[in-house]
């Protein structure tokens, strides 16, 4: 594959995708963010780029194996796990599902949270897959939702194992405000029913 050298001309942070003027024609090439070997930088209009073009499912040019100018290629490192998310959400689960055992919390509950929980992983993964094909992304706004009504376990299960929504602030913050007003309700509930 002969690599191409273009201007990007347009790019949309929140969507994480934009266009690239090639040097040697005219026709403006589609980029997304996975497809820069440099995850670390944010993509800015006017940066000179070295891409490969393939061609995705439907058949449209895009490029791949991008690099910004004048930049070495940067070996691509393992992202960590953040693993106290993935605990806390497993022993949250396993709290409820005791307390539910022993009659302390209603059934109703524990198969709302179980549900939403994986609900909310199979949301992640859609949406995952939906970006490395270009396809129809799950809005951010749906997953924050998902969370916030019980699903939260799932999300921050997803977003660790599946290396998903897990490097953006803004997102990680709503989530964890989604998170914490879940339990806070979830707390006034339930001590309003023991006293």
């Amino acid at each position: 594959m002969m690599k191409q050298k273009g201007k990007l001309v347009k790019w949309d942070n929140d969507k994480e995708f934009g266009f690239i003027q090639p040097m040697a024609v005219s026709k403006p090439i589609f980029i997304h963010k996975n497809a820069f070997i440099n995850k670390t930088r944010r993509p800015e209009l006017n940066d000179i780029i070295t891409y490969v073009v393939v061609t995705d499912r439907q058949g449209r040019a895009c490029a791949q194996h991008a690099t910004y100018s004048g930049e070495k290629r940067v070996v691509k490192q393992q992202k960590s796990v953040n693993r106290l998310s993935i605990y806390l959400a497993i022993i949250f689960l396993m709290l409820i599902s005791v307390a539910t055992w022993l009659g302390h919390f209603p059934r109703i509950l524990l198969i709302s949270y179980w549900m939403l929980s994986v609900v909310t992983y199979l949301a992640y993964a859609w949406d995952k897959s939906s970006a490395k094909r270009e396809g129809w992304r799950t809005s951010e706004q749906t997953l924050h939702l998902l969370a916030l009504f019980g699903g939260w376990p799932g999300a921050a299960i997803a977003q660790q194992h599946l290396r998903h929504k897990s490097v953006k602030k803004s997102f990680r913050i709503t989530f964890w405000f989604t998170l914490m007003a879940n339990v806070v309700a979830l707390v006034w509930y339930y001590s309003g029913k023991v006293g």
